[in-house]
């Protein structure tokens, strides 16, 4: 008998569920990176490679925003796609009419794929790093979520774990990462549905070149985008002179780079103001055009709102076709 016991307890051992197998997984993602409006529009997170230990301001009439470092810094534009790689589980999620929570898990594999990074060691490294910035960075701003408005501090994940098992020779394995994503992300997401596609070249993109194209992205109704270089500078985020951005804006420029759009400095002559600066650079305006849709013959023809209340349509080229007018860019202007 003793014998038999035995056995049925090795067999246990030998059938039990394995770690990985404990975690009901979000990944893989189906579907395209999403992201949402207003971490598309304003300036969130620093455009910085390394750590940036300094905090981050924005304000207008009508937004503020402060955003106040962690111990390891401030979460950077790179730290984002992981917020975006979240924000697409979840719209993915609502699409396909499932319910939704504010926990996810995920594999590091799927991130990296998704994200076009590679599955080295440093990566993993990385992405721990990441997380905790992510955790420990505070945002506070007024800009209001699933018609919430709140007063203090949050950070984009309240909770942020990395689940490892042990290989037979002592060597950790990661399994699963789980994270919380933040009350006002979430209700934004899950309320207010303003989710828009992202280029899958977006990552392949520097940090400069990734906010332009956010920002033309997340204001693209047709009418195009004219901004003074000063305004266009505070949107974008960036915390070095104007004289610097204005060279940075003129070298991407030059190098349309800017997936969907192409951008255009244009500078402004005005008589007085010419007089008054003597031979100072003259007041400059950046312009964002949008390209022109590629007709593809296969295209499905009817729109669709999905439930995130992303309208798809067909090309605009095609609808220029039809309507017997020549393919010209569009300009697309916010205020």
């Amino acid at each position: 008998m003793a014998r038999q016991s035995t056995k049925r307890s090795k067999d246990r051992r030998i059938t039990a569920t394995p770690q990985s197998d404990l975690f009901s997984l979000d990944s893989p993602l189906q579907g395209e990176i999403r992201g949402e409006r207003s971490l598309m529009a304003f300036p969130f997170f620093a455009l910085a490679k390394t750590a940036w230990m300094k905090p981050l301001t924005y304000k207008t009439d009508q937004v503020s925003i402060e955003v106040r470092p962690s111990a390891s810094g401030v979460a950077t534009i790179y730290d984002k796609e992981i917020v975006l790689y979240i924000a697409s589980l979840m719209a993915a999620k609502l699409e396909l009419g499932e319910t939704v929570g504010q926990d996810f898990i995920f594999t590091a594999h799927d991130l990296f794929t998704v994200t076009g990074s590679n599955h080295s060691a440093r990566s993993y490294a990385r992405l721990s790093e990441a997380l905790e910035r992510l955790q420990g960075t505070q945002i506070k701003t007024n800009i209001e979520a699933g018609g919430e408005g709140e007063e203090g501090f949050f950070s984009w994940l309240s909770e942020a774990k990395l689940h490892y098992s042990r290989s037979r020779s002592g060597e950790r394995r990661l399994k699963a990462v789980k994270v919380r994503l933040c009350d006002w992300l979430f209700r934004a997401i899950l309320l207010d549905r303003h989710v828009l596609d992202y280029t899958a070249a977006y990552f392949q993109l520097g940090p400069i070149e990734r906010r332009i194209y956010e920002v033309a992205r997340s204001t693209d109704e047709g009418e195009g985008l004219d901004l003074d270089i000063a305004t266009f500078r505070l949107q974008i985020g960036y915390q070095n002179p104007i004289a610097n951005f204005r060279a940075a804006l003129k070298q991407i420029a030059g190098s349309d780079a800017i997936p969907d759009y192409r951008i255009e400095l244009v500078e402004t002559l005005d008589e007085h103001e010419e007089r008054r600066r003597g031979r100072k650079a003259n007041p400059v305006r950046v312009a964002i055009t949008r390209r022109p849709a590629i007709c593809d013959e296969e295209a499905n023809p009817d729109s669709r709102q999905d439930a995130l209340g992303d309208s798809r349509t067909k090309p605009d080229c095609e609808l220029i076709l039809e309507s017997g007018a020549d393919v010209t860019e569009e300009t697309i202007v916010v205020d």
